[in-house]
């Protein structure tokens, strides 16, 4: 799961980048509201962490224009102010939590995954399409078929759960590479197909019959049966 963090309090960034990395979050970090807007923008995140005191542009200001925008990507507000007129204000514009700083980092993580729960409308933390079973919390990948199950690389797992999360839909190699391994990546789109190949026989290892098919000239597309 990619997550954005605009803060420019660099010591509390940081903190919290090594925080969430150490969860298995893929974290980007915005040091202002202007960089930060482009970031949300680009539509790339499952959650933001959006701190509302920001140079440039304030926390408020890009919810709302992130909303505007159609952008629906669960929003978490950090920040100092605790009134609850505050409160009021980042909510109503396109918030979906708030957290008062200093916060309790175990607050966070809950919240974090409420949110994500949330974003991938799995309550128990698993994504299924077909026959396959994405566990969210352990990366493990299983086939309803057989019972038979594997433990996902880190990119692996990504790729699966962007494919699921967007069922029905061809994804680009663009797409991919920036979802997967971040906006400002240099990653080449060779890179993409090399772990899109080691993906799909972890599918063959489980016996699944999805599979991801290859759309020539566009991208790929998670697919229920081998058609």
């Amino acid at each position: 799961m990619r997550l954005l963090l605009v803060e420019d309090e660099k010591r509390m960034a940081q903190a919290l980048c090594e925080i969430l990395r150490l969860e298995k979050y893929e974290v980007d970090h915005a040091t202002d509201g202007i960089s930060g807007l482009d970031a949300v923008e680009s539509d790339i995140y499952d959650i933001i962490i959006l701190d509302v005191m920001l140079p440039g542009m304030d926390g408020f200001e890009i919810v709302k224009r992130a909303r505007q925008k159609g952008i629906r990507t669960p929003i978490l507000m950090l920040t100092a102010k605790s009134e609850l007129d505050d409160k009021i204000i980042g909510l109503d514009s396109g918030a979906d939590d708030y957290l008062t700083k200093p916060f309790i980092t175990k607050e966070l993580l809950a919240r974090l995954r409420a949110l994500g729960r949330r974003n991938i409308n799995t309550p128990d933390g698993t994504l299924t399409f077909g026959d396959i079973t994405l566990d969210t919390g352990t990366s493990m990948l299983s086939c309803s078929a057989n019972g038979q199950s594997v433990r996902l690389s880190e990119k692996e797992y990504h790729i699966l759960e962007y494919l699921i999360a967007n069922q029905g839909q061809i994804l680009t190699r663009e797409q991919l590479a920036v979802k997967i391994w971040g906006i400002e990546s240099d990653v080449e789109y060779n890179n993409v197909e090399v772990y899109m190949s080691f993906t799909r026989k972890k599918l063959a290892f489980v016996g699944a019959e999805t599979e991801i098919k290859a759309v020539r000239g566009i991208g790929y597309e998670l697919r229920c049966g081998r058609v």
